[in-house]
């Protein structure tokens, strides 16, 4: 847990209003990032992405949906093809395990189409909550707050919540934001997170949020930065370094 002391900001009740407003003025229009037509492709794609690139995995798709179109298809597939085409996002097997799994059971369950509401999409092989709150945002229109690793971080830089389970992370935000905002106030978390409030070195001057933000852990991670670069340039790493050079 972060134990960098926060300024003295209203609570996060007081501060939501104003931090829901400015990521509205800077990112207005907000979708899914991952290319999709209907519910199974994004269930699909959103597989694809853990431990990958929203933009690889649109690489990937393309090629993919027009060979794979329904359930049934991935239900009934050759493993060894599904993994050779989902190769370049990385975890083929396992990912390919997940989908085809996860088709069997709509198929078998649910009449091959995929189910629009939690309790179903989280009894599917590969499926939790945060890819449960994907597909039912941005499929089915049904509002959701998706806890990736980006909003959790800003969530708690923030200082809305200091959980880490994105489960717990989860009830506070929906706590805090409207339920119609849920699906888009995830999506500009996201956004923020990819372009300003970076894991390593936030951007905190350049940061919109900087007078209502708290930074909760900021500090940390300068320190943290201070610490390796003084270890880096200490003239024993430095002579260990020149040695191993002459050595080779």
């Amino acid at each position: 847990m972060d134990t960098d002391p926060a300024p003295k900001l209203p609570p996060a009740r007081e501060r939501i209003g104003p931090i829901r407003v400015t990521l509205k003025q800077l990112y207005p229009e907000v979708v899914s990032a991952l290319d999709h037509k209907n519910a199974l492709e994004l269930l699909v794609a959103t597989i694809l992405s853990a431990q990958c690139t929203d933009a690889r995995v649109n690489t990937v798709t393309p090629a993919l949906f027009a060979r794979f179109k329904t359930a049934s298809d991935f239900a009934t597939c050759d493993i060894k093809e599904l993994q050779k085409l989902i190769k370049p996002t990385g975890f083929y097997k396992n990912k390919a395990k997940h989908i085809r799994a996860c088709c069997v059971a709509i198929v078998e369950r649910f009449g091959g189409e995929v189910p629009g509401n939690l309790d179903d999409l989280v009894t599917l092989p590969g499926v939790g909550r945060k890819t449960a709150n994907v597909i039912l945002g941005d499929a089915f229109a049904t509002p959701g707050i998706t806890v990736d690793t980006h909003v959790g971080r800003l969530s708690r830089r923030l200082g809305l919540t200091r959980h880490r389970d994105p489960v717990k992370v989860e009830r506070v935000l929906m706590e805090l934001v409207p339920q119609e905002e849920w699906t888009k106030f995830s999506h500009r978390l996201i956004l923020h997170g990819r372009k300003v409030c970076y894991s390593r070195k936030p951007r905190c001057e350049k940061c919109a949020l900087a007078t209502i933000c708290p930074k909760v852990g900021v500090k940390g991670l300068a320190a943290k930065r201070k610490r390796k670069k003084k270890k880096e340039d200490s003239p024993q790493r430095t002579q260990r370094a020149e040695r191993k050079k002459e050595s080779k």
